[in-house]
């Protein structure tokens, strides 16, 4: 893909589905349409060997190895997803399976230009990241299960919102790195990768809408969990220098500002949720916490 069409492909950066960002959402996710079109990432025709004649530059593999690890993390969301409300609906369980399966993909096909570039990933990197989260990672699902106690059904509106916006974040994030890098191949691959994103957008987007939709204290949980807990795809597990170098590269400067505000005015569209300004706040500064926020909301 050529970097022209990829940058088109940014500043395009269509919402959900084609909808105007500041439209409410209309997108109504299908199940079973899902089931039959999910499938592995697939990059055995990219030229990956290609890499070591025309190497990606430092920043950009610095992020790759960002991506990658949160791509593989994304089974321990789905851990401790499990133990709240989510595990007693069909839809949403059928889908967390196939997310998990297509994001694995990604992370492996991340991993793939990783190798090519002689830097450690897979199995071994991730068992790394693991064993530094520590005692951290191992009280998850306990306290991912006492706040589902706590909070009940609503919880899962928190969820299903701050999984779109994470989305709606990495998909941006990848068409952004695409374009940054120049890399044909790269390209290629980046928005392959985008195009599953996007489907996991259309299911958490609908999922929030329909939640928030006419509930004001679904509204209200949501709006403050994201005003207070809130922060970037990543934070938390991976170090907070990690998460900061990638929003600035991704969306530093005013190109990157262009589609941060854009992906805060989805945000805005969502019932109660305007004005929150997360997105722009998060490039322009605001310290990055070990804050995870809510269970189960990777990439």
């Amino acid at each position: 893909m050529e970097p022209a069409r990829v940058l088109a492909g940014v500043q395009a950066l269509p919402p959900i589905r084609g909808r105007p960002a500041c439209e409410p959402c209309a997108v109504r996710f299908q199940i079973e349409d899902y089931k039959v079109r999910t499938t592995r990432l697939h990059w055995d025709d990219l030229d990956i060997a290609g890499f070591a004649e025309r190497p990606l530059d430092p920043a950009t593999l610095r992020v790759l190895g960002y991506m990658h690890d949160i791509e593989h993390h994304t089974v321990c969301y789905l851990r401790d997803l499990l133990v709240s409300p989510a595990h007693a609906d069909p839809d949403i369980m059928a889908f967390l399976g196939f997310w998990v399966f297509e994001e694995f993909w990604h992370g492996e096909a991340i991993g793939a230009v990783l190798d090519a570039h002689g830097i450690e990933s897979g199995a071994p990197r991730i068992a790394k990241l693991r064993q530094r989260l520590g005692w951290r990672e191992r009280v998850r699902p306990v306290v991912a299960a006492l706040g589902s106690a706590v909070v009940g059904a609503r919880l899962l509106a928190v969820h299903m919102t701050w999984g779109a916006i994470n989305e709606w974040t990495t998909q941006a994030g990848y068409l952004r790195l695409a374009q940054r890098s120049g890399h044909p191949v790269l390209a290629e691959l980046t928005r392959r990768i985008a195009k599953q994103e996007g489907r996991h957008i259309d299911f958490y987007a609908s999922q929030a809408e329909q939640r928030l939709a006419g509930d004001r204290a679904a509204q209200r949980l949501v709006r403050r969990a994201l005003r207070h807990v809130w922060r970037p795809v990543g934070s938390g597990v991976m170090p907070a220098r990690e998460t900061r170098f990638v929003i600035d590269h991704l969306f530093g400067g005013d190109d990157g500002l262009v589609i941060a505000r854009r992906i805060d005015r989805r945000i805005d569209a969502l019932p109660g949720l305007s004005g929150l300004g997360l997105i722009e706040g998060a490039t322009t500064g605001r310290p990055i916490e070990s804050v995870t926020g809510p269970p189960a909301l990777a990439a």
